[in-house]
């Protein structure tokens, strides 16, 4: 049966909840504990639904035993995993073949980088799914490249479920025993978040700038 949510009060002094946070209180509060998989499987599909706001707001609803800290871990579990498999779906939809004509059809990317990046997840793509859960940004995204080399369902979905259960965990607990200042981890998940993407991005610019002087020699060296 799904809990419902009581509505939250919130305390004198303490900020009232607005945008983000206010509109997944809402969804609690008519759906119950089952909002919380909702939520997840949204922010899964949907990025920009900040996770580091959903699941410490989620334990602090907890923690007001609006309903039971493993009905949320549980529920976020299962949430992390719809969404998962949802993406994972994408990339198998597009399959090797069509990736490898979308990235070949990209300025400064080489059928060879393609190649080598398949090979590494079909290496590595064990480990890469499951720390890949526990990062900001590369959690939901790295279920396409999973669903392209169409990693076996079941190893997927037991990494999948694994990686997202100690990410929800971290910040659902911290929600839970913050209590009213479970905002603050929004703050320093927001900061790791942004660090993520600035390292992507520095690695984007080196990338092309590795590019752009490769194919400048290639350029520059007479033909035979």
């Amino acid at each position: 049966m799904i809990a419902l949510v009581t509505p939250l009060p919130m305390a004198a002094g303490e900020p009232q909840l607005s945008g983000i946070a206010a509109w997944t209180v809402s969804v609690m509060e008519a759906l119950g504990s089952f909002g919380v998989a909702v939520l997840v499987a949204a922010e899964n599909l949907f990025p920009p639904i900040p996770s580091e706001i959903i699941l410490p707001l989620a334990g602090f609803t907890a923690s007001r035993g609006s309903f039971s800290l493993i009905t949320v871990l549980v529920w976020a579990t299962v949430g992390s995993l719809v969404g998962a498999l949802a993406l994972y779906g994408v990339g198998a939809a597009l399959g090797r073949e069509r990736t490898r004509k979308i990235m070949g059809a990209l300025p400064l990317v080489k059928i060879s980088d393609v190649d080598k990046t398949e090979k590494f997840f079909d290496k590595h793509g064990t480990y890469t799914v499951f720390f890949g859960r526990q990062i900001p940004i590369f959690r939901s995204l790295i279920s396409i490249p999973a669903g392209v080399t169409r990693m076996p369902m079941l190893t997927f979905m037991g990494l999948t479920a694994l990686g997202s259960l100690l990410w929800n965990t971290a910040l659902i607990l911290a929600g839970y025993y913050l209590g009213e200042n479970w905002h603050l981890v929004e703050k320093y998940v927001g900061v790791l978040t942004y660090v993520v993407a600035g390292l992507v991005v520095l690695l984007i610019v080196l990338w092309v700038a590795m590019r752009l002087k490769s194919r400048h020699a290639t350029e520059s060296t007479p033909s035979s």
